[in-house]
């Protein structure tokens, strides 16, 4: 672009800045915002200067600009919510992150010490994300015997991670759920 050309565009541009602000206003009602919705038109104009087509229509260039610009920060603060004072966002917590780095120890802890091949078949298969079939492929063994390692290692680590102090009752479990206490057997009493 000639250095004429550029300084033609440029008072183009600032001779549309009026109409572009009545249409702001028009959009957003607040003569403030609208303000602010001109100037970021321009900016984005001004720097996108080599996708206007010359010959074509300036001020609707323009106004696709502002209009697109403003409809694209209405969706921005729909999801968003005025919190002017940080009273919400004082109120946001997050949980700390210590309990999930344990838990990844005590896992591997508990990975360690399964046997190998019940160890790879369950990393495989469970952490990997790899099929059976690929699984068993990969260890040169049977299917079969790679789904038998990954139950085998899946009760295994289910131990290993479940340590319930003995004076505690155990939870329910799927075998027992629901199910009525077992009475306590009866002595004989000497009498």
């Amino acid at each position: 672009m000639s250095r004429a050309q550029a300084s033609s565009l440029r008072d183009d541009l600032v001779a549309a800045i009026p109409n572009m602000r009545a249409f702001a206003i028009s959009l957003c009602g607040n003569r403030d915002r609208a303000d602010d919705l001109v100037q970021e038109a321009l900016v984005k104009a001004w720097n996108h200067l080599d996708s206007f087509e010359a010959g074509t229509n300036l001020k609707a260039w323009l106004f696709t600009i502002l209009r697109n610009a403003y409809f694209s920060e209405l969706r921005k603060t729909k999801r968003e919510i005025a919190d002017s004072e940080g009273q919400l966002a004082a109120k946001l917590s997050v949980p700390p992150e210590q309990q999930g780095h344990l838990d990844l120890v005590d896992l591997s802890k508990a990975l360690a010490k399964l046997p190998p091949d019940q160890r790879e078949a369950l990393i495989l298969v469970g952490a990997e994300g790899f099929s059976y079939e690929d699984a068993a492929n990969i260890s040169g063994c049977a299917v079969g015997t790679v789904k038998s390692r990954v139950n085998r290692a899946r009760s295994r680590l289910n131990e290993l991670m479940t340590t319930l102090p003995s004076e505690q009752p155990r939870a329910a479990t799927s075998e027992n759920a629901g199910a009525p206490p077992r009475p306590r057997p009866r002595t004989a009493r000497a009498v």
